[in-house]
């Protein structure tokens, strides 16, 4: 059962990297995670895992990061409108795309999108390439998002009045 539970998310790993700590008696070496996981219909999680192995760092990571699963808007394939998501020194610019023009995007920034779901999205990385940063901002700015019945009732007006394309 657990099997199947695990298999119906979408698994992207990021980053390994080897981090050193440094001791009395020389070097101790470990390993250190980022994955993203998400169920391809608008719900996306990231998550850091450290270990002694590979392996059981990226276990870690995936186990985390199915806890801090979290909902975001769509629309179609793309996302409803323009924004910018920060985290820290990252910044990404995200931008909706018409139909067919696909993901164009950096790796980390593409592992949370197809994780997501989504496959016509334009974002550009702006200030840091750190993936952890721009991970977190991608997702920030997802966070940020809202959908055009949200923004209808906030100004008041119809559906229809609010829905208009921004290709």
């Amino acid at each position: 059962m657990a099997q199947a539970h695990q298999s119906e998310y979408i698994e992207r790993t990021v980053q390994v990297r080897r981090v050193t700590k440094v001791v009395k008696g020389g070097r101790r070496f470990g390993f250190s995670a980022l994955v993203v996981i998400g169920d391809g219909k608008g719900k996306a999680g990231y998550a850091l895992g450290k270990a002694n192995e590979v392996s059981e760092a990226i276990k870690k990571a995936k186990r985390a990061a199915q806890k801090s699963l979290k909902s975001y808007p769509t629309y179609h394939a793309t996302i409803p409108h323009r924004v910018i998501g920060e985290f820290c020194s990252g910044m990404v610019l995200l931008r909706p795309m018409p139909p067919g023009s696909g993901i164009i995007a950096c790796l980390p920034a593409r592992a949370v999108i197809e994780a997501l779901g989504v496959s016509d999205i334009n974002i550009k990385a702006l200030r840091s390439n750190n993936p952890v940063n721009i991970v977190k901002a991608t997702l920030n700015g997802f966070s940020q998002l809202r959908t055009f019945e949200e923004t209808a009732e906030l100004r008041s007006k119809d559906v229809e009045q609010v829905n208009t394309s921004e290709y």
